[in-house]
């Protein structure tokens, strides 16, 4: 990049040392660049005016109203005192209201003079007003521009003058001056089959817009570029993970796959997973590191898939390994897996926090010389202690609980990486899956196991509670089971249990013994009173459960037939789902029941009427996308892979799209990037990657 684009933000005219400091600490502006790359967030026609009379139907939104200040009094005493002026036009009065500088505006405003008001009308009771308006004489405003970029600031920025209106002082003159400076970084191959603006018309037209067609093609442009270089990386390490990286050439199914798929599987595999075998299957026999994420739906039958994945290993003279993010979801595949491989004379061994030293001294011996062929842990399987004899594949559930160093640990327990199938029962949207999971081959369950009935899920507000216990007390009378979970409150240990108690002792009112047998299950439990609780559930000698997200996983009971989720409000989509995933797995009708406050806010209400109107986990996860964002959902913090400015991927999907349509045509065309013609694209695709941690062959 030249020189002028990467000079110090400081030499920027009316910058200087003070505010250049300023900015880089609140910001992290740097240099002419990072400033031209901090982008407004919207845009304001200043070209369109609203009436004062119009202004009841835009609360909370901006407007700008022309017009006269008719009065101005002062009201109240000390930190209470406000200045108020009736501002009018033709169509009606609206109060404008300043809490602090009342007498520096006293001073500029002038009754009878045109000017210009732009903000928020807000409603105080019944009075409509506005807060703190931007206020202009109107023979100043013919000057501005018809458009005006809209920025962030902080209210450090704004002390040194660079709110919105001071930062737009300093990116205006800036993009003027840089257009001949910014480089082409896409082939003109590319920008013709995509219709794309350039890249210097694009930057200019963010900052310095003269419709909403430029500021259409700018946002276009930009996002484009940011997904299309970001696709790039992913095919890129994808490449090298499979050319670079051989994986251990599984020839043959083996006795233990074959014997168990001819004698032993519990029920018939739906069409879905016998692709998925398949396609895992050519993986294995390909002679290359397999590296392939296999998402599904709760209850889609993910972890019989990996048994069958990780019989091919046994029966190609390789090790095994499952890990889990919790002690209890560890248990649970440990004990799923030993009873299905029980016939096969097949041990599998259990790792985790809480094995004695004694248990731990023959598991590492058995692994170290072979003779354990299968193992499930935790966290504990990274331990340096914890070595093999011949690891050939690994499964990992839940993989976005896992940091990506973490993960890393796993493949050096090997001198190739082992082949690695990467499990999530969180349904990853679709262009989650291309972006974060773009250097992985994708396999999807997308469908149930036959006799399933989907779940009917039910919305009750507190008021209506007693008709959400009628339901539970008729399931309970045909020989059911309920689940009733209460929020985990981070912040507040004792806040949970307190409520989690509270709850408890209002059920076993409603539902008394000896008619009702109530368990209660919870994070402060001993591990052995907790195991005890559960036993008692699976085994039908207690009605109801009541519990806090400690059972989201780790508690498989078919004659469960309701889940009464407690202050549903405070949960994600994504556990509302699995929570409810924890019901239906049998053949009777089964029951989701939300229970909220009356009172729920917009975003909760959402929340709400999704899972009310769907059990279709990828439809779910695109809300969830929606409302919460990328970051949240995936935990871009330990990824390394996010860095985008413009694009949003809840948003963009179309664009994301296109950009791995482009990205996989040019490494078709050119994948060395060699071409005069691509030089500058590979340039900046150096920048990008040099400017990122490295983390090759990590998953």
């Amino acid at each position: 990049m030249d020189n002028f684009l990467n000079t110090p933000i400081e030499y920027v005219k009316g910058v200087g040392a003070e505010r250049g400091k300023v900015l880089r600490e609140e910001i992290g502006l740097a240099t002419r660049w990072d400033l031209l790359n901090y982008f407004p967030f919207r845009f304001v026609d200043r070209s369109k005016y609203n009436s004062v009379r119009e202004l009841a139907g835009f609360i909370n939104a901006p407007v700008q109203i022309k017009g006269t200040i008719s009065s101005m009094r002062e009201i109240g005493h000390g930190r209470g005192k406000r200045l108020t002026a009736k501002f009018q036009d033709e169509t009606g009065t609206v109060d404008l209201v300043w809490f602090r500088g009342g007498k520096w505006v006293k001073n500029k405003l002038k009754p009878g003079v045109l000017f210009r008001v732009y903000g928020k009308p807000k409603l105080f009771g019944s009075t409509l007003n506005i807060t703190h308006p931007e206020i202009v004489p109107f023979h100043q405003v013919a000057q501005e521009k018809g458009l005006q970029p809209v920025y962030n600031s902080t209210e450090k920025l704004t002390k040194k003058g660079l709110n919105s209106k001071g930062i737009e002082k300093l990116t205006y003159p800036l993009a003027h001056a840089m257009r001949e400076h910014i480089p082409e970084v896409l082939p003109q191959s590319l920008i013709e089959q995509y219709k794309l603006v350039s890249r210097a018309k694009a930057y200019f037209n963010m900052h310095v817009p003269s419709s909403d067609q430029a500021i259409q093609q700018a946002l276009f442009r930009i996002k484009f570029e940011e997904l299309f270089f970001l696709q790039l990386e992913l095919l890129l390490k994808k490449g090298k993970t499979k050319t670079k990286s051989p994986g251990y050439v599984f020839e043959r199914t083996g006795k233990y796959f074959d014997d168990f798929y001819k004698n032993y599987i519990p029920f018939e595999l739906t069409s879905a997973q016998k692709r998925v075998v398949k396609e895992i299957r050519v993986d294995l026999k390909s002679g290359k590191h397999m590296n392939r994420l296999l998402q599904g739906d709760v209850g889609s039958g993910k972890t019989l898939v990996a048994l069958l994945s990780m019989l091919f290993a046994i029966g190609n003279d390789f090790q095994a390994a499952l890990m889990a993010p919790t002690e209890i979801l560890a248990q649970q595949h440990h004990e799923t897996l030993s009873e299905l491989l029980e016939p096969l004379g097949l041990q599998v061994v259990l790792l985790t926090g809480s094995t004695k030293k004694k248990e731990r001294a023959v598991i590492h011996e058995g692994l170290l010389n072979g003779s354990t062929s299968i193992i499930v842990g935790t966290h504990a399987l990274l331990e340096p202690i914890v070595q093999f004899k011949n690891l050939g594949f690994v499964v990992i559930d839940e993989q976005h609980r896992f940091g990506v160093a973490q993960r890393a640990k796993l493949w050096r327990k090997n001198k190739r990486p082992p082949h690695v199938l990467v499990m999530t029962a969180t349904p990853i949207p679709r262009t989650l899956a291309m972006t974060f999971y773009g250097d992985l081959d994708v396999s999807t369950i997308d469908e149930l196991p036959p006799g399933r009935k989907p779940v009917t899920t039910k919305h009750f507000y507190e008021s209506n509670r007693l008709k959400a216990f009628q339901l539970i007390r008729e399931e309970i009378a045909k020989g059911r089971q309920v689940y009733i979970v209460y929020p985990l409150i981070e912040e507040s240990e004792k806040m949970d249990y307190n409520n989690l108690m509270e709850g408890y002792e209002a059920i076993t009112k409603m539902f008394p013994r000896p008619t009702y047998q109530v368990s209660i299950v919870h994070g402060k439990m001993k591990p052995d009173d907790k195991e005890f609780e559960m036993q008692q559930f699976a085994k039908g000698n207690t009605q109801l459960m009541v519990a806090t997200t400690v059972i989201e996983v780790g508690v498989n009971v078919p004659n469960a037939t309701v889940m009464m989720i407690e202050s549903a409000e405070k949960f994600g989509l994504s556990q509302l789902h699995q929570l409810r995933g924890r019901v239906g797995r049998g053949a009777d009708q089964s029951f989701c029941v939300l229970m909220t406050g009356n009172k729920v806010s917009k975003e909760g209400k959402k929340r709400l009427q999704t899972m009310v109107a769907t059990n279709d986990g990828f439809k779910i996860a695109e809300v969830d996308l929606e409302i919460r964002g990328p970051g949240d959902i995936m935990g871009t913090q330990q990824s390394g892979v996010l860095n985008l400015k413009l694009a949003d991927l809840a948003r963009d999907g179309q664009i994301v799209t296109l950009a791995r349509n482009a990205a996989k045509q040019m490494m078709q065309e050119d994948p060395t990037f060699k071409k005069p013609e691509h030089q500058m694209l590979r340039n900046e695709l150096k920048r990008i990657i040099q400017s990122k941690p490295n983390w090759s062959k990590i998953a």
